[in-house]
């Protein structure tokens, strides 16, 4: 019988053959033998799909089939794995591979804790490496401003400042190093970082708050809250009061220059608006909310979300961007309904998205309790982590088509991300220890259809791969998964 083969995500087609291909120690070496195909099709195999490949390992060599250079791409990271694995013998195989999901994606919150140029373009070797496409990038929230906009200086000025240490303190930490009076990235390093993402067939997709979690732009700019301050930039975590003055309608001139900073800088589809755990109690002693309120005949506070978020879809669509908001944008619509171009991410788990496609919107699904590895990987108090626990187990049972939803909701499920916000993580190695190898099994839900996937097979290829990670330089859990 011959051995299993260890692949994460593991493709959906494999048949082992006979033999070894006598493969360089160099894996640059070994990839400049592989022979690239372009074609359409692969024997019965279609090839029309961007990230579709076909792989093909003899003794005499390395063939690999696509479309398109994303295909190509994974096809090279399935090469890496086994390489890493199987050193200088390369077993023989014919892969046939595509994802199920379009959307393959992870956020990173930056401002809770601020991270290096160099961990984000390390993650982004480790997103590829397990075939994500989508780098989403948290820049703006209560606890910091971390993206310049030249019209608004202060929005980095201090906006990016913390008046106390994170919660908890780091003694070293990047973000508290008094050796390091920046803490946001400049235009440089953001094009770095998309640069080397495009490279990696990931597209960054940038996050702005709004209407809630503004702390840091109050901050710098109180005269876009309600009270007009005094306001700080948060070192507690929460949900805060102080929101954007939906009565102002100077709010709209400031995010027009967000919004413009952010087209210049991302050139990619889309961009997050935030829009979740927005408190209303500002705008119901607001006199220019109540104003705004009986202008446009709403009868809560809770509808000027609404209201304020069609403004800024259109304010997006300008910027050549495509929205998307967390599952709080469906709230308190019964007057303003959300425009039809915003995609919903499901976070309160699977049910946000659920409504959303009934709805006709496409969906991202991230639901707390599966995907989100700020969790604790195991309930040990030993383990860091908060707010609750998702074993490896637990999240490779994660699928984004619900059996809530029918075949007419499929084609609106873009598919899924894992989600590390990192509140009480100053350390990019913790991170690295709680975002491995949850996120090798989330990876491998998006990849594969539900009816592909198999936990005891990914539990015993996951051994091999944790030594491709330790090989690669990564921290990972590694204790039960279940």
């Amino acid at each position: 019988m011959k051995e299993a083969i260890s692949l994460i995500p593991y493709p959906l087609s494999l048949e082992s053959k006979d033999g070894f291909f006598k493969a360089p120690e160099s894996f640059e070496k070994l990839i400049a033998q592989v022979e690239f195909i372009t074609q359409d099709n692969f024997n019965d195999f279609s090839l029309a799909d961007n990230e579709a490949y076909a792989l093909e390992i003899s003794t005499a060599g390395i063939k690999v089939y696509s479309s398109a250079k994303e295909g190509a791409f994974y096809a090279k990271q399935t090469i890496k794995q086994l390489s890493l694995t199987y050193k200088t013998e390369l077993p023989c195989l014919i892969i046939c591979d595509k994802p199920e999901y379009k959307w393959r994606g992870m956020m990173l919150d930056t401002c809770r804790s601020f991270y290096s140029v160099e961990f984000i373009k390390k993650l982004l070797d480790a997103l590829a490496f397990h075939k994500f496409n989508h780098f989403h990038w948290h820049l703006t929230d209560d606890q910091g401003w971390r993206i310049n906009v030249p019209e608004y200086p202060l929005l980095v000025e201090k906006g990016s400042i913390r008046q106390a240490h994170t919660m908890p303190a780091s003694v070293e930490g990047f973000y508290d190093s008094p050796d390091l009076p920046r803490k946001y990235y400049t235009d440089e390093e953001i094009t770095e970082i998309v640069k080397y993402a495009e490279e990696r067939c990931i597209e960054v997709v940038p996050e702005i708050e709004l209407p809630g979690h503004v702390s840091a732009l109050l901050a710098a700019y109180p005269q876009f809250g309600c009270t007009g301050g005094p306001y700080q930039v948060e070192n507690r975590w929460g949900i805060f009061p102080d929101v954007l003055c939906l009565g102002n309608d100077d709010i709209f001139k400031i995010y027009d220059a967000i919004f413009a900073t952010v087209e210049r800088l991302f050139p990619g589809k889309y961009m997050h608006i935030g829009g979740d755990e927005c408190l209303s109690e500002r705008w119901e002693k607001c006199p220019k909310c109540q104003a705004r309120m009986k202008a446009e005949k709403l009868s809560n506070p809770s509808q000027l979300q609404s209201w304020a978020t069609e403004k800024m879809v259109k304010l997006a669509i300008a910027h050549g961007k495509t929205p998307i908001g967390w599952d709080e944008v469906l709230d308190n619509t019964d007057k303003i309904p959300l425009p039809d171009e915003v995609i919903v991410q499901s976070w309160r788990g699977f049910e946000g998205g659920e409504r959303a496609v009934k709805l006709n919107h496409r969906v991202i699904m991230s639901p707390q309790t599966h995907t989100y590895m700020n969790l604790k990987p195991i309930a040990s108090y030993e383990e860091p982590g908060r707010l609750g626990v998702t074993t490896v187990e637990k999240a490779y049972s994660y699928t984004p088509f619900t059996e809530n939803m029918d075949a007419s909701h499929r084609p609106y499920i873009m598919g899924g991300e894992c989600n590390l916000w990192t509140e009480a993580l100053p350390h990019s190695k913790v991170a690295e220890y709680l975002i491995f190898p949850r996120l090798c099994a989330l990876g491998e839900c998006l990849w594969l259809p539900a009816n592909k996937k198999d936990f005891s097979r990914f539990e015993a290829a996951l051994p091999a791969h944790k030594k491709r990670l330790y090989d690669t330089g990564y921290q990972y859990y590694d204790g039960g998964l279940k």
